[in-house]
């Protein structure tokens, strides 16, 4: 259950940040620095606990590399969605004097800003947080929070900048985005971390050696022959 909490704290602060940097007089043009910020600061605090998904999207690519059990798949994406709820509603609450125009963004050039972008921050997870190459890093945090930023920064105009269907989900509640527009992130999002968990998996071979397999490597005469 902490890893789940851990997940849900990590989402929170994410999307609260999203809506307070967003809604009204934020940041402004610095929102994306703020945001991306966020993610890192929350995956250094929450990455040792549960691997510091807060992304569907991330949670899938992990599970598809094989770092994340099959169990844990549904549970990181609902405590994800629940954090997104919970910080959308304050941050309504907080902005609660300011107008907000939701985005109505082109259907392709949204998708395709969505699913290169969610590509390219689950590529980069995969490679500084799962990787042997990288293994016992101290940057894997700021890597991952700078690819966000980079992403709002590029493409925030196009399609609001998610790359994140618990995002998604929560700029949704606060009016940021229209809901019947939230087929575009799922769809992009999902598919953008699914293609980054097998672009890994081909780039990466040497990588495959280390998948956890509970049914096989977890028994000690196996681990040591290998």
């Amino acid at each position: 259950m902490n890893k789940y909490v851990a997940e849900l704290i990590g989402t929170f602060f994410l999307v609260l940040t999203i809506g307070c940097t967003v809604i009204g007089h934020g940041a402004g043009p610095l929102a994306p620095l703020a945001i991306g910020s966020a993610l890192m600061v929350m995956i250094f605090a929450g990455g040792h606990i549960s691997g510091g998904h807060f992304n569907p999207a991330v949670t899938l690519g992990v599970w598809l590399r094989g770092k994340c059990e099959a169990k844990d798949v549904v549970p990181y994406m609902i405590f994800q969605v629940i954090g997104a709820v919970l910080a959308a509603s304050i941050a309504k609450f907080l902005k609660g004097g300011s107008a907000v125009e939701p985005l109505h963004p082109a259907t392709v050039p949204a998708l395709v800003a969505e699913f290169l972008f969610t590509f390219a921050l689950v590529y980069v997870v995969l490679n500084v947080a799962t990787a042997k190459g990288t293994s016992g890093n101290s940057f894997y945090g700021l890597a991952i929070g700078f690819t966000v930023m980079l992403g709002a920064f590029s493409v925030g105009n196009i399609s609001g900048g998610a790359f994140n269907p618990a995002v998604a989900v929560g700029i949704s509640v606060m009016g940021l985005s229209s809901w019947p527009n939230i087929w575009i992130y799922l769809l992009a999002d999902f598919a953008g971390g699914a293609v980054a968990a097998a672009a890994f998996k081909a780039l990466s071979p040497a990588g495959r050696e280390d998948v956890h397999r509970p049914d096989s490597s977890d028994r000690p005469q196996e681990r040591k022959a290998a």
